[in-house]
């Protein structure tokens, strides 16, 4: 199993160069069958992620292009009246909208208005979309990677905190460093598609091994510690919520399993900890204004509470 993380982080390597902590953070989001938040000035390389995980699980691959004129129904489908059918019962019916398939790339989310926004939450929280009365399931496993721009971007909206606590990570891929972005410059088959690595059936029994990955109550007690800090401190604008505590616990769980361990450790939170919870100590309106690479008030306020509590003491 090592050599399947192995060989898939360096298949994404070959494709996002010199970003090997992040590609690390995108493959524990998706073992922790969470969804993921790529904020990042266009042109980073978040669509070429995307693309390039679904390609190596050999995973259903959609994008949506959200824009200020994109309905609910553009994305989640639409029922479709037949005038023609002398059957009532079969009058109509229902046409998929993108969000059916297993990654699913929300492109610059954060250009879409709030009714479009928020019609991802069920589908993110629940696996499904109700459509007209009617529920229907999504595919299995189901990946959302949303990016977003800076919101001081004109055309852009601030994502509701119930959107945000909905991802499960938040990363920034940033500028490449210069022997990076060379070696990029010199490549000559970057738009080759990567060969799948890990099956549909192999992620999923992934996913399962990552849950029975060990947590002791030293563990538990220092994630309890942390987000209890967050609550009882008022410098954080956003305490956080029992789904970030949960987030905290699968995601150290899944940095453990592919770092090849059986059980997880403070470290393993730590790896994890600003990009599970950055996103969600800040308000909109406290990160109203931030630029790129300055979410500084949210990462400041992260590393800040990891800080504040020794491991030691758990």
């Amino acid at each position: 199993m090592r050599s399947e993380i192995e060989k898939s982080l360096h298949a994404l390597g070959e494709k996002i160069l010199g970003k090997e902590h992040q590609l690390k953070l995108a493959l524990t989001c998706l073992l922790s069958n969470g969804h993921l938040l790529i904020e990042d000035l266009p042109g980073m390389g978040k669509t070429t992620l995307s693309h390039a995980l679904s390609q190596v699980f050999g995973l259903q691959y959609s994008r949506i292009q959200f824009t200020s004129d994109l309905l609910p129904s553009d994305m989640l489908g639409v029922n479709i009246f037949h005038s023609g059918e002398t059957n009532t019962d079969k009058q109509f019916s229902f046409r998929h909208g993108p969000i059916f398939s297993q990654v699913v790339l929300a492109d610059e989310l954060n250009r879409a208005s709030p009714k479009t926004q928020s019609a991802l939450l069920e589908a993110m929280e629940e696996r499904q979309v109700s459509i007209d009365g009617t529920t229907h399931a999504l595919p299995s496993p189901f990946f959302v990677i949303a990016t977003q721009n800076p919101s001081s971007q004109s055309g852009t909206y601030p994502l509701p905190e119930s959107q945000l606590d909905r991802f499960f990570m938040r990363i920034s891929l940033g500028y490449p460093q210069w022997d990076a972005e060379k070696a990029m410059l010199k490549q000559k088959n970057s738009s080759t598609p990567l060969e799948q690595i890990i099956d549909e059936t192999r992620l999923k029994s992934m996913q399962q091994e990552v849950n029975n990955i060990h947590a002791s109550d030293a563990l538990i007690h220092y994630i309890l510690m942390l987000v209890n800090e967050s609550r009882n401190n008022g410098a954080y604008p956003n305490p956080l919520s029992p789904r970030a505590s949960r987030a905290l616990l699968q995601g150290a769980k899944a940095w453990a399993f592919i770092s090849n361990k059986t059980f997880a450790t403070p470290e393993d939170v730590q790896a994890v900890f600003t990009a599970i919870t950055a996103h969600r100590l800040s308000s909109s309106q406290h990160n109203e204004g931030a630029t790129f690479g300055d979410n500084a008030s949210s990462l400041v306020l992260s590393k800040q509470l990891l800080e504040s509590v020794d491991p030691l003491a758990a």
